[in-house]
């Protein structure tokens, strides 16, 4: 999970905290962070069966003002932002002029602006792109002193519970009566939260935006619960990994298109008959199941995990597409992994062959997630 070898890192609010609690720290998105704690497998187990407390402070907090802030941002994503009711959250992408992927990002309509949470790694880019191409009525805030703790797992509710959270104006729901894909504003005493109901691992959860200087009080608090252990970015890695969720950097970048990345979802419908987002048209031509190559999952024959960076071959020993993540799966007790393919060998069955090290290693493509998700959502009537 090492990104960083040369630059010099930053700390985050809870650096301390996370080497009293005995963290393996490592160069990550331009910060020190921990790994792990007493292991990523057991990590992994345990966030999938109790709850998990994640620092993610490194991301990108951002908020913007301004009279007609969601249709600006709509020029540069693709989601359909203007439509977004108070308290709900869109997944969405950062598009560049050419329809390739700057990042992936959450948008919030808070009911007095917009919320966005960005990639750690990208975040300075992805503000001055934001400062560039949006008008200039439109003010954006990048909230440095505050933290972010997601808290994820099937007992993640109940632990949250435990801290008698309360809404911070009349008429909004308690975090326990969220649903997933919706947030509120809300008070621990006297302490101003954050919190969404949302998450990386595929499992019902929240994050928690909190002021810096109270993120180390949040997470003693949280962490005394017998249910809560603080997890490392080795765990939250094999759990996205699970939930079949793209990481930045890895299973998408610039010169991937949406359709491509297989998240043909984050077009909307509405903003697909606008056309009118950056890149619309090389995006929109690759709609629905046009693009010459796409993301897929694989598992993996055997017991050895094929990586990131690992050649995807044919008959002829010609590289045709690559892993972009890859790993051992705690769950399901076997390796995955997700690559990009010929789109005329993405149908799920199909075998594929991965050259690693000069190994040539036999893989099936597999629907994702590979483990399902278990987010709360709201019952459809």
């Amino acid at each position: 999970m090492s990104d960083n070898k040369t630059e010099t890192l930053k700390t985050l609010p809870l650096d301390s905290w996370h080497r009293s609690l005995g963290g393996r720290m490592v160069p990550f998105a331009g910060y020190e962070m921990p790994v792990q704690y007493e292991g990523v497998m057991a990590e992994h187990l345990w966030t999938r069966e109790n709850a998990g407390l994640f620092d993610v402070s490194h991301m990108g907090q951002v908020q913007l003002n301004g009279k007609g802030a969601a249709e600006a941002l709509e020029a540069i994503t693709p989601g359909n932002i203007s439509a977004l009711g108070a308290g709900k959250i869109r997944y969405t992408l950062l598009l560049a002029q050419d329809g390739g992927i700057l990042d992936d990002l959450m948008v919030t309509n808070t009911g007095r602006n917009l919320y966005l949470v960005v990639n750690g790694a990208t975040k300075h880019d992805d503000i001055a792109y934001m400062r560039g191409q949006l008008p200039e009525h439109i003010t954006l805030d990048h909230m440095e002193d505050a933290a972010l703790l997601a808290l994820q797992g099937p007992k993640a509710a109940d632990a949250l519970a435990k801290l008698n959270i309360q809404p911070l104006e009349a008429g909004w729901p308690a975090p326990s009566e969220l649903y997933f894909m919706e947030a509120g504003p809300f008070l621990w005493g006297d302490i101003p939260l954050g919190i969404s109901r949302s998450g990386y691992t595929g499992e019902d959860g929240f994050e928690i935006s909190v002021p810096a200087e109270h993120a180390e009080k949040l997470a003693v608090a949280l962490c005394a619960m017998d249910e809560v252990k603080p997890i490392g970015l080795g765990a939250r890695d094999s759990l996205r990994l699970e939930a079949g969720l793209p990481l930045y950097g890895h299973d998408m970048d610039a010169n991937v298109l949406p359709v491509e990345a297989n998240l043909n979802f984050a077009l909307s419908k509405a903003r697909r008959e606008e056309a009118n987002f950056a890149g619309a048209e090389r995006v929109l031509a690759q709609y629905p199941n046009k693009a010459d190559k796409k993301r897929v999952g694989l598992f993996v024959n055997g017991r050895q995990p094929v990586r990131e960076g690992a050649s995807v071959v044919d008959a002829d020993d010609k590289v045709n597409g690559a892993v972009t993540s890859g790993g051992f799966s705690p769950t399901l007790q076997k390796p995955i992994a997700m690559a990009y393919v010929p789109a005329a060998l993405s149908e799920t069955g199909t075998e594929i062959i991965v050259e690693q090290r000069g190994k040539l290693i036999t893989c099936t493509v597999a629907d994702m997630p590979f483990v399902p998700h278990n987010y709360h959502r709201k019952p459809k009537l």
